[in-house]
Order: structure tokens, then C-alpha cells, then sequence
């Protein structure tokens, strides 16, 4: 008898063991994809929902599907927020790969003392890092490797008049299968005919658009040059093209062998409209119908990247005159798209009067970058 009392014993605390053993792991794996962000006022009209807002279209630029219900991974209280990977529908490559990023966070002075990371720091880590943002949407560092997954059609135009690139472009593409469609546009010199570089574009599952750029050999590249081409990084790619695909905005010569300027024109008008039609069946993401709401995460990166004196006395929880006598040495400007930012900092300039360390950004999130940081490869 006491034999059997002693086994139940057994089997009984054995079964205690593992019931916590599988609570622990649980409520580890559920923390593992948390992390809290910090939002510091970027002006003195925006608010809390503001900011959500452009959190929201950040994570679906790089491929969240669930961002448009409190009860998907995104919650709010007071001015923190926080963001769970598991219940955003993010592919589990791109989830392991933001899971790095934020453990990266995690480990730094700033995020263990605050307990949170400030959300336009976060965005520009998501958005304004080259290598960050093609790991996320998952970008092939060679073009061959795009390439072979799409089937492009036998009929190219061409852009001697672009708002963008300085040399004369090359445009082709395929077939508008569901949310999934390659355009590929070719930088050529405009006296010998020699490709210079690649930009890509193509459509992902959740209706945005994923941006490449490649050199001259197909190797995949962090910035556009700038010689060739006002495109910038990948960040400027989503600014610019506000998830849609661009008609031509100037007219353009005509050239044999190559469709014409009308038809050209026609082709990606009709492929921006039927891509809108598939955007607005979609539910759970960011709502297409309010194009102009991604705004809300340019200011977001913008004012952390440009901040003013009083968001960097939110920022840093010390108050407005003694930050004002902290960088009473540097200048200020106004943002040419913002003005009523008010006087601003460079980021670049005030870092180094940080209370505590943080991870550093690349020095611009749109255009070609000094320095270009990596954290998660």
C-alpha cells in the first residue's frame, strides 16, 4: 500500500513539474514577442491614436496582415504601446528576423531602465535600415534569384523625362497574378545604353509594395546612386510610391521597339486600379481608402530623427530648460515637408546628450546613408 501511495506521489509531482514547466514556457514564449514602445509627442495635435496609426503602417510595410483590430498584437496604455510578433501575421521569417531586433533592443541600457523603446526610434530601425527592411520582406540579395520567380511579359517602355531618375529608364513587368506582380526598371545611360543599376517593385500579400535596388551586375544594393537616380533607399521608395503603383507624371518621347508613351501609361494605370480594387477586399491590415494616413508613421521616424526640444524633454523624462541648455550650442532648423514640427535637431547632433545608451540608426532613413547599421544579421 504505501508502495502505491508513494508512486502516485511520484506521478502526481511529476505532473505538477510539468504543468509549470509548460506554463513558464509559455509565458516566455508570449513575453519573447512583446516589446513595449514609448510615444513622445512628435507635435502638440497629435495623439496617442495618431501614433498607433503609424505604427500600424509601418509593421504592414514590412508584411504584418493583422494590424486593424485591438485584439491583434497591438495594445495601448496610456502613452505605451505594445506590439506582440505572434498575433500580427507576420511570415515566420520575417518574425524570427524582427524577434532579433528586438532582443537586440531588449539588452540595451535605454530599454532596461525605461522599461520601452521610443516608437519613432523603433520605426526608424524597421523602416530606415536597408538590410533590416529587405531581411523583413524578404528581398534576394541577387536580381537572377528575383528573377526566376516571375515570368516577365515581352513588352518594355521607356522614361527619357522621369521626376526621379537622371538617366533614361527601362521599364518591364509581369502579369498581375492575385497580390502577387514583379516591375523591374532598368537605369541606362542615356548616351551608350548601359544598364547602371535595377529597382525593383513587387506586391505582397497584404497589398503593399516591397522595393529592391540592385548595381549593375544584380547584386543587391543598401542605396540608389545618386548620380543616377534621386531614389534614395528603400525607405524613400515607400514615401514616394504611398502603396500604389505611380502612372507617368510627364510626358515622354517615343521610341520603336518599346510601347508608347500612352501606352505605357495606360498599362500602369490600369494595374494601380485593379491593384486598389484587391487592396480594399482586405480587412485585417491597414485601411487603403486612407492612403494619406501613412503620413502619421513619416512624422513618427521624421521627429525622432529630427526632434525638437520639447519631444527629446519627453524623450528623455528631464525637463524642457534643461534640455534647452543641454544643446544650447547646436542649431536648429525647420523641416521643409513640416514646418510646423517647429525648431528641430539633428539626431545625429544630440545623441551624444543621451541619459542612456541605445542602439544608433543609419543617418537617414531615405536617402543613401554614412553610416548604415545592421543589427539582426
Amino acid at each position: 500500500m504505501k508502495l502505491i501511495k508513494t508512486y502516485f506521489k511520484i506521478i502526481l509531482l511529476s505532473s505538477c513539474l510539468y504543468i509549470l514547466s509548460c506554463n513558464r514556457t509559455s509565458k516566455y514564449v508570449s513575453l519573447e514577442g512583446n516589446i513595449n514602445l514609448k510615444w513622445n509627442p512628435s507635435h502638440d495635435t497629435q495623439t496617442i491614436n495618431d501614433a498607433v496609426t503609424g505604427l500600424r503602417w509601418a509593421l504592414s510595410y514590412i508584411g504584418a496582415y493583422n494590424t486593424n483590430t485591438k485584439t491583434f498584437g497591438i495594445s495601448v496604455k496610456n502613452d505605451l504601446i505594445r506590439i506582440n510578433l505572434k498575433e500580427l501575421g507576420f511570415q515566420e521569417k520575417t518574425k524570427q528576423a524582427i524577434l532579433k531586433l528586438n532582443n537586440k533592443i531588449k539588452k540595451t541600457e535605454a530599454y532596461k531602465h525605461n522599461k520601452s523603446l521610443d516608437l519613432g526610434h523603433y520605426i526608424s530601425l524597421l523602416i530606415g535600415v536597408s538590410k533590416h527592411y529587405y531581411k523583413f520582406v524578404d528581398i534576394p540579395k541577387d536580381l537572377n534569384e528575383l528573377l526566376s520567380k516571375y515570368q516577365l511579359k515581352p513588352y518594355k517602355g521607356k522614361i527619357d523625362n522621369s521626376l526621379v531618375s537622371l538617366q533614361h529608364r527601362v521599364i518591364e513587368y509581369s502579369n498581375q497574378s492575385g497580390l502577387k506582380q514583379l516591375f523591374i526598371s532598368k537605369e541606362i545611360d542615356s548616351l551608350n545604353g548601359n544598364i547602371l543599376e535595377f529597382e525593383t517593385i513587387e506586391l505582397m500579400g497584404n497589398g503593399q509594395l516591397k522595393f529592391g535596388i540592385y548595381d549593375e551586375t544584380g547584386k543587391r544594393k543598401l542605396s540608389a546612386n545618386p548620380q543616377n537616380t534621386k531614389a534614395g533607399k528603400p525607405g524613400k521608395c515607400i514615401w514616394c510610391h504611398e502603396s500604389k503603383i505611380s502612372p507617368l507624371f510627364t510626358p515622354q518621347r517615343n521610341y520603336e521597339s518599346y510601347m508608347s508613351h500612352e501606352q505605357l501609361d495606360d498599362t500602369l494605370v490600369f494595374y494601380k486600379n485593379t491593384l486598389f480594387e484587391k487592396q480594399l477586399t482586405l480587412t485585417k491590415g491597414v485601411d487603403y481608402n486612407k492612403l494619406q494616413e501613412h503620413t502619421q508613421m513619416e512624422l513618427l521616424y521624421i521627429s525622432f530623427m529630427e526632434p525638437s526640444a520639447k519631444r527629446l524633454s519627453s524623450e528623455w523624462n528631464i525637463p524642457l530648460q534643461e534640455v534647452q541648455m543641454k544643446l544650447s550650442s547646436l542649431k536648429t532648423h525647420k523641416h521643409k515637408e513640416f514646418s510646423f514640427l517647429g525648431d528641430l535637431y539633428h539626431r545625429k547632433d544630440v545623441m551624444h546628450y543621451e541619459p542612456y545608451n541605445s542602439l544608433e540608426v543609419s543617418s537617414s532613413i531615405r536617402e543613401k546613408s554614412i553610416n548604415e547599421v545592421n543589427y539582426i544579421d
